[in-house]
């Protein structure tokens, strides 16, 4: 994908740590060659994560995340900290930037202890190098720069590139389920909660990706899909949904035609697609007053039947019979403690990272709570979650 093209989700995500003062935003500023970040002698100037994407050579498309200072101290701090330990969820690579002239202390410390427990790949900067007048040479896998000088910004730059993720090209939405030459057909419902004159993203994904993969996708609505298969001389190679259609698709589909959906998928893509699917099996199971969390990755507009937070708990009801307590999270804006909840259902994870998802998937699984998402959900509610699972079958052995 080109830069304009690759979703803030699918970029490599670097995030800039360590404590107040150190120079975190001045090496940003350096590193991205603007003024991302704003610049103060004053400690504490970062207040909370600032992102932007961006395209950065080696790596290519890239968010860069300038966080506050990990010292921070006061309830806003202790705020302004949880911010940063968040941030640390959706990071591929971490920098930590060091006042030279200070050396590494607790803090910095207790940051690259993170780093590691969380098996995040990491580089320790020692800025203001500037102002030393010795030549000590830095401890291993730290080298000096100056933000003020430029001197060691390009060394970290081509640093940063050797220690980005590695892209997998058997990593794909679909393409490695269809042959070149196949006919895919997507259907997307157009209602009050798609959006206006555009494809909501695993949609543009899929078609992308069926395009790659040297096949023809074929788009409609659930209104003009039997006419649509009616028209095609041989059966599709596969049949694509929005979870929200399962149940009239499936009707619709031939019983031998594979048929699957967008949210599915994108629990493949993630990485989460086996837990997800175990994890069903605790809606049969929800009884009165138990709380279910519907987590969302983006913060778009609600309308008025927003399918995370009005259809599926509506649904929810109805399935089980029990009068359960909904809860709603968004964006960034995950719970680490999950124990009171009864079920997680995330969303498809279209705007955020594998990482976070996986993190989010880890957090629930270490705490004994079934994890899933909408896809699977209305899947099994609408009795088509064995048949909708069936063409990704390799995905869950």
């Amino acid at each position: 994908m080109s830069l304009n093209a690759t979703p803030s989700a699918e970029r490599v995500h670097i995030g800039f740590f360590g404590c107040r003062n150190a120079g975190k935003s001045s090496v940003v500023n350096a590193v991205t060659g603007q003024d991302l970040a704003v610049v103060s002698d004053v400690a504490g100037t970062t207040t909370d994560p600032v992102q932007k994407a961006m395209e950065l050579l080696p790596l290519g498309p890239v968010v860069i995340i300038d966080t506050p200072g990990f010292d921070d101290e006061g309830m806003l701090g202790k705020k302004r900290v949880l911010r940063t330990k968040q941030t640390l969820n959706r990071c591929d690579i971490a920098v930590l930037v060091v006042d030279a002239t200070r050396g590494l202390g607790e803090v910095d410390r207790q940051l690259v202890g993170m780093f590691e427990e969380k098996l995040l790949p990491y580089v320790i900067v020692l800025n203001k190098s500037d102002l030393l007048s010795n030549g000590v040479q830095p401890t291993p896998n730290a080298f000096y720069v100056s933000a003020l000088t430029g001197e060691g910004i390009h060394e970290l730059k081509e640093r940063l590139g050797s220690l980005a993720p590695k892209e997998d090209p058997g990593h794909r939405l679909l393409g490695d389920l269809i042959s070149p030459g196949a006919a895919v057909v997507l259907v997307c419902p157009i209602d009050e909660s798609a959006p206006k004159a555009r494809l909501i993203l695993p949609q543009q994904m899929a078609i992308r990706d069926v395009l790659d993969a040297g096949a023809t996708a074929l788009v409609c609505r659930e209104t003009e899909l039997a006419s649509t298969l009616e028209h095609l001389s041989a059966p599709p190679a596969l049949v694509v949904t929005d979870s929200q259609a399962f149940a009239v698709v499936a009707s619709i589909v031939p019983e031998d035609v594979p048929l699957t959906s967008f949210s599915i998928l994108m629990a493949r893509y993630k990485g989460f697609l086996a837990t997800a699917v175990a994890g069903v099996a605790a809606v049969d199971g929800l009884r009165d007053g138990d709380r279910v969390l519907m987590a969302e990755g983006c913060t778009h507009h609600r309308q008025c039947n927003d399918i995370g937070t009005v259809k599926i708990p509506r649904w929810l009801r109805a399935h089980t019979g029990a009068n359960l307590e909904i809860e709603t999270c968004s964006g960034r804006e995950f719970p680490e403690d999950l124990s009171r909840y009864a079920l997680v259902i995330h969303c498809g994870g279209c705007m955020t990272s594998e990482r976070e998802v996986r993190y989010r998937m880890k957090c629930a699984q270490d705490q004994g709570v079934p994890f899933t998402n909408y896809g699977i959900v209305i899947a099994r509610m609408t009795g088509t979650l064995e048949r909708s699972v069936r063409p990704l079958r390799k995905s869950l052995a």
